[in-house]
C-alpha cells in the first residue's frame, strides 16, 4: 500500500534554494505545506526529529550564516542548551530543510526527494 507523501519545506521566501525546493515539488503534483522560517520556524518536536534524520544539529547549521557569534557560542554549549538557543534563533539553521515523515533532508537534494516519490 502506497502511502501519500507528507511534504513540509522549511525556508524563506527569499531564499534561492528554497523556491527550488517548492518548484521540485510542485512539477510532480506533489502537496507540500511551506513554513516561512522568518514567521514561524519549527517546533521543538519537529526540529528533534529533522536532527535525527539529517544525522545530528551540525548537519543541519549554516555555517556561513551571518550570525556568526550564535555560531561560535553554539561551539562551547552542552548539547541540550544547544538546542534551545537553535530553536530561539533559527536563522543559523540551513534551507530548505524537507521533511517528509521520518525523512529529513538539509539544503537542495533533489536526488533523494526523488528516492521518496
Amino acid at each position: 500500500m502506497e502511502y501519500p507523501m507528507n511534504i513540509q519545506i522549511f525556508g524563506t521566501k527569499k531564499d534561492f534554494d528554497s523556491k527550488k525546493a517548492e518548484r521540485f515539488f510542485k512539477e510532480r503534483g506533489i502537496k507540500y505545506q511551506f513554513i516561512d522560517m522568518k514567521e514561524k520556524g519549527m517546533s521543538k518536536g519537529e526540529f528533534q526529529s529533522v536532527c535525527q534524520a539529517v544525522g545530528g544539529l551540525s548537519n543541519l547549521l549554516d555555517w556561513d550564516c551571518r550570525d556568526r557569534d550564535l555560531l561560535a557560542l553554539l561551539k562551547y554549549l552542552p548539547q541540550e542548551d544547544q538546542q534551545e538557543k537553535i530553536l530561539e534563533n533559527q536563522k543559523v539553521i540551513r534551507v530548505p530543510v524537507v521533511r517528509n515523515k521520518k525523512q529529513a533532508t538539509v539544503g537542495y537534494q533533489p536526488e533523494i526527494w526523488k528516492g521518496w516519490e
